[in-house]
């Protein structure tokens, strides 16, 4: 494949996680654009703040743009995809989403057709500000190309193989025990507090001086800021394990605790213990 020169990448879309993408392509070197049609004043706000080139339309930005990487809910990587193919796109697209292996082939085969580049992406770890704390790991012919977009960091960058999907898989397996653990343990406070006997779970948690029963409770109560995200992550969970026959029950009641945490969403604070475990209840 003739090498592709790349200057101008487009990010798809400067949220929380996407603006330290696009903070640590700009580091790089490379001039990073977005499109504020339809985004909200936070995402202007952020934009601004990082020194994005505004586009204004995902059409311009993509006709703009060599390469466009997508960071991005779930549940909206597919339409994503098809709004950039829809312009006539046919750069290097990253999908940096956490979604499924089998919906990443999807997309390559999307690009493909439309003769687009597809380089698969996983990112574990936050919002990408220091060093060695988040990984954006890669797979696909065009991965080490790709990796080039981060050279400077701190977002860290690992090339795992060539075969698209593979990325996508390690960021599957990692989130099917970091937050889907963090589901079942709601649960679990949430059913020991209907049973009551809440208390005596913590007490035997807490036996030795462990400080997992107080972790437990922040756990529960921090990751309502994001549960409305982490349903449509358990899906995809539920689909990767499914795809090679094991059973996908585990991250589908998962995904129905964060449904129920989802109107957490744009809650000004962190909310208390009580009010976590009422929403799991129905209460």
């Amino acid at each position: 494949m003739q090498a592709r020169k790349i200057n101008k990448i487009g990010i798809l879309s400067p949220r929380a996680m996407g603006i330290s993408v696009a903070a640590t392509m700009r580091r790089s070197g490379f001039a990073v654009y977005w499109a504020s049609e339809g985004r909200s004043a936070h995402s202007v706000a952020r934009a601004e703040e990082h020194n994005l080139i505004d586009a204004k339309t995902v059409a311009n930005l993509c006709a703009t743009c060599e390469a466009i990487v997508s960071v991005c809910p779930p549940h909206t990587a597919v339409s994503v995809a098809e709004s950039v193919l829809a312009t006539g796109f046919s750069g290097v697209y990253l999908d940096a989403n956490a979604i499924a292996p089998q919906k990443a082939v999807h997309i390559a085969e999307m690009m493909d057709a439309a003769g687009a580049v597809f380089v698969d992406g996983g990112i574990i770890g936050g919002p990408a500000w220091e060093p060695q704390r988040t990984w954006l790991y890669l797979s696909g012919e065009q991965a080490g190309l790709v990796a080039s977009f981060f050279a400077s960091g701190p977002l860290e960058t690992a090339v795992i193989g060539n075969k698209i999907g593979q990325a996508s898989a390690l960021k599957m397996c990692f989130a099917a025990y970091s937050k889907g653990t963090t589901a079942l343990l709601s649960m679990i406070l949430a059913g020991a507090e209907a049973l009551g006997v809440r208390d005596n779970l913590e007490e035997q948690w807490s036996r030795g001086g462990s400080d997992f029963a107080a972790q437990t409770q922040l756990r529960a109560r921090r990751v309502t800021a994001k549960a409305w995200r982490f349903e449509g992550e358990m899906h995809e969970i539920a689909a990767t394990f499914a795809g090679v026959g094991l059973p996908a029950g585990f991250h589908e009641a998962a995904a129905d605790i964060y449904q129920r945490l989802g109107h957490f969403k744009d809650a000004g604070e962190t909310p208390e213990l009580e009010e976590v475990l009422g929403a799991l209840l129905g209460e």
